[in-house]
């Protein structure tokens, strides 16, 4: 009887793209812009299965910026990231898993090509983040344009415990300026 009542209490975490940017994955999506920079993402996201009360940690997928201006001064950018709520169905209550429980650190880039110093916004698990609040994702402090930079974030969501089980879906925004 334990198992089952474990087994009910699992939930299926989904990221997916918001109605007016879906795109096919690896597409550019422009929400904040500079001339010049371009920043895609994974356009959807299966983050896995865990049990209500627990936590799921689970890789986002590639996330690379493009900055293509050349010797165009200052050659500067910021990535920023957000999210959502997590709703199962419509919502309500015991249906939502609020943003402020969703946690993001970038790691250290997984390739880089071109000049410029590259900073990311949180190297580790112990820097994470939550995305109750609009956070930096990654940033370029100096150097030249068209270089690129990828990073595959890392997402911890802490699972209420009052929550019921199911598919929950939500949005994770990363922009560049």
């Amino acid at each position: 009887m334990r198992l089952l009542a474990a087994l009910l209490g699992a939930i299926l975490i989904l990221v997916t793209a918001s109605p007016a940017d879906a795109a096919p994955s690896g597409r550019t999506v422009r929400l904040a812009r500079t001339v010049g920079v371009d920043i895609t993402v994974p356009a959807t996201a299966n983050l896995g299965a865990g049990f209500v009360g627990g936590s799921l940690t689970a890789q986002l997928g590639a996330v690379e910026v493009r900055d293509s201006r050349g010797s165009v001064n200052p050659n500067t950018w910021v990535a920023t990231v957000s999210a959502t709520a997590f709703v199962a169905g419509a919502g309500g209550p015991q249906r939502t898993i609020a943003n402020g429980r969703v946690s993001y650190w970038s790691g250290q880039a997984v390739r880089s090509t071109g000049g410029g110093t590259l900073v990311p916004g949180q190297s580790t698990s112990a820097q994470a983040v939550t995305l109750g609040t609009v956070r930096e994702a990654f940033r370029k402090t100096a150097g030249n344009g068209n270089n690129v930079v990828v990073w595959v974030p890392t997402i911890r969501i802490a699972i209420p415990a009052d929550i019921v089980a199911g598919t929950y879906r939500g949005t994770i925004v990363h922009s560049v300026v």
